[in-house]
């Protein structure tokens, strides 16, 4: 099997979960970088849902990021979800439900009014009151062990920090046991390798773009 690709766009949240998790297995791969908002003939043939991230293993090209995750998750080693089927089924739930976080720091990046962008993070703070109960082990969401539920976390976790420093605005200001959870994902290496050269300048000039309302 040669080594695989991951058709990728540089700040997109979905797309660097794949890229932490190959990292974490230690799989060689290889990337290659598109402009979804102006994708090359050749992606659109590639990818049925037009959508990144896309993984191409040999002939086959697997796309939707949780599917992929699994493909990785079962192919290489370490086992990153819990043995226990019940608690296995739990995580991949909770995996699911971090993706209206991501979904939530796209709008507030291009929420142009402040009762837009309130709006925004009043839905986020629901999310995060539900993801902090659920959060009750340390250092990671399942305790001692690393798990995708992690993996999962860490593209809002660095889209956070960038709101904190950039913008004066602080997402888990209610959430201290979130805070230590965001600082010990974001302090692991596969995360700071998965934040592409340019990111903070990359959503600075989105939102200097767009108009946005935290941006102000």
């Amino acid at each position: 099997m040669s080594k695989p690709k991951l058709i990728s766009f540089k700040i997109c949240p979905f797309v660097q979960r794949s890229v932490i998790l190959l990292k974490e297995k230690g799989v060689d791969y290889d990337i290659e970088y598109i402009d979804v908002y102006d994708p090359p003939e050749w992606f659109i043939k590639l990818s049925p849902t037009g959508k990144v991230p896309v993984l191409q293993v040999d002939s086959e090209v697997l796309f939707e990021s949780a599917v992929i995750s699994e493909y990785i998750e079962e192919v290489y080693q370490p086992a990153l979800h819990p043995a226990d089927p019940v608690q296995k089924a739990k995580n991949r739930a909770w995996i699911e439900y971090t993706s209206p976080l991501y979904m939530g720091t796209f709008n507030l990046l291009m929420a142009k009014e402040k009762e837009d962008a309130e709006s925004v993070q009043s839905e986020m703070i629901k999310q995060l009151t539900g993801l902090a109960q659920a959060k009750q082990k340390m250092p990671w969401f399942n305790g001692d062990n690393f798990s995708l539920v992690d993996i999962a976390a860490a593209p809002f976790f660095v889209r956070a920090a960038f709101f904190k420093e950039k913008c004066n605005l602080n997402l888990l200001e209610k959430f201290p046991e979130m805070q230590q959870w965001s600082d010990d994902i974001l302090a692991r290496q596969s995360v700071k390798d998965s934040i592409v050269d340019g990111f903070d300048k990359m959503l600075t000039m989105r939102m200097e773009s767009n108009g946005s309302f935290i941006n102000a």
